[in-house]
């Protein structure tokens, strides 16, 4: 089955020569940066390798959740719901945006425990979570073999269309005088008296005083070739789209078997709750030392194995010239076989739980690549700090699964740190340099395509 079908963009009718802010990259975070800062008064040239949203931005489950956050997310995550909100009027396209509301289904006392200690800390931020008795919970579950003992439930979380969003960001950037240019990979970043001057593309140069690095999994690539150290590894998530289901249920709900949230179309995004098998790359041996402390945490949810992806990694370049054909030409977009086995037990325990699945048809099934940090918490930030880094570069990728709901989040923070405006939240611990500086890595967090 193909990939996700995405709302499409037009390209600008040409590359402009000059532009205040070039942003590499047309997902969510990038589109939605290039958005605040043609807001501002800049100009912006958004430079997408293969088509607005293609990647994970389109290809994750579609929440936009404020639960089970990393402590050092969550005022970012408070303003990306904020932003989410009124992005619809913003933009004047639709997002699919919906505070529906999701619930987490809790299977053990441990669980249960876990989630009424998510529901204080959601309160802390006079978030109105709370706690459902089992009761209550089976009323969203309600088949009793999947042993539900209660859930956290949360109002304010929600969900948005992944094919929608990131297309819907890019019009309004058009809309407000942006540039917008796919199939159009950045090779490289030119400096003059050191700093940022211009980048090149395939289809030519655009002079330039700063350029944001949006590019998911790719950012780790891209940095290497600048000899900048991104400590950046991926691992894959796995969707289903199923056709309109008639008297399914409206909230958006997680169970340790399956997820599932209603969309737009009426039909429903299916996945596991589980993680899917790890694929090795030559980066998960280089970057061993950095990630120990979340293999630590999380090695009960991990399988390891080598595929595909060792050795596409092993064949491509990890440094080129402006005049050379990079790997981002090679590969426009990423577009993994999904795993159909774990996507068939989340959906055999959906169908076995909700009579108006029992003949649910699978309309799609696709899988992406996520960006991993050692820490599970993103980098947006500026280079300056760390080897070789450059004033007029930044950086803003490594979201770990949790980019979709904080993409609005991060495009302003992002656009703040380029702006040298106020930041709207405390930008420290998304730094680039606490992974050079001798800072501790603590991951809180699993890490959850969302």
């Amino acid at each position: 089955m193909p990939g996700p079908t995405l709302e499409l963009v037009e390209n600008s009718a040409e590359l402009p020569s000059h532009v205040d802010v070039v942003i590499i990259g047309g997902g969510i975070v990038g589109v939605s940066a290039a958005l605040e800062l043609v807001e501002r008064g800049k100009s912006v040239a958004i430079c997408e390798k293969g088509q607005i949203g293609a990647e994970q931005s389109s290809r994750n489950w579609g929440w936009v959740r404020l639960s089970h956050r990393d402590p050092r997310e969550m005022p970012l995550m408070i303003e990306s719901v904020r932003l989410w909100k009124e992005l619809d009027q913003r933009t004047g396209h639709k997002t699919g945006y919906d505070q529906c509301g999701v619930t987490y289904a809790a299977t053990s006392d441990a669980a249960l425990e876990a989630e009424e200690r998510s529901a204080q800390v959601l309160q802390s931020y006079q978030v109105p979570a709370r706690i459902l008795s089992q009761d209550e919970a089976l009323e969203h579950f309600p088949d009793p073999s999947l042993g539900v003992k209660g859930a956290l439930h949360n109002p304010q979380d929600g969900r948005a269309e992944p094919q929608m969003a990131a297309p819907a960001i890019a019009r309004a950037v058009k809309d407000k005088g942006g540039s917008l240019h796919q199939n159009c990979a950045v090779r490289t970043v030119e400096t003059t008296d050191g700093k940022v001057s211009a980048v090149v593309t395939e289809h030519g140069r655009i002079d330039c005083g700063a350029v944001l690095v949006a590019g998911g999994v790719w950012s780790r690539l891209f940095l290497g070739n600048l000899g900048i150290e991104l400590p950046l590894l991926r691992t894959k998530g796995n969707v289903q789209r199923i056709a309109p289901v008639v008297g399914g249920p409206e909230g958006t709900l997680k169970h340790p078997e399956f997820t599932m949230r209603k969309r737009a179309d009426g039909g429903y995004t299916i996945a596991s709750a589980r993680p899917s098998r790890y694929q090795l790359t030559p980066d998960s041996f280089r970057l061993f030392t950095k990630f120990l402390p979340t293999l630590m945490k999380e090695w009960r949810n991990v399988s390891l194995g080598i595929g595909p992806a060792f050795f596409d990694a092993l064949r491509s370049p990890r440094h080129w010239k402006a005049t050379d054909i990079t790997p981002f030409e090679k590969n426009r977009i990423l577009d993994p076989e999904p795993d159909t086995k774990g996507l068939d037990k989340a959906l055999s325990a959906v169908k076995a739980s909700f009579k108006p699945f029992k003949e649910a048809k699978v309309a799609q099934r696709w899988a992406g690549y996520i960006d991993v940090m050692p820490d599970v918490v993103p980098v947006i930030s500026e280079t300056i700090g760390v080897k070789n880094g450059v004033p007029g570069l930044y950086v803003a990728t490594g979201f770990s699964g949790h980019g979709f709901g904080l993409g609005t989040g991060a495009g302003r923070l992002a656009a703040d740190l380029i702006t040298g405006q106020g930041p709207c939240v405390d930008p420290t611990p998304f730094r680039l340099h606490r992974f050079s500086n001798g800072s501790k890595i603590i991951p809180m967090g699993g890490i959850l395509q969302r």
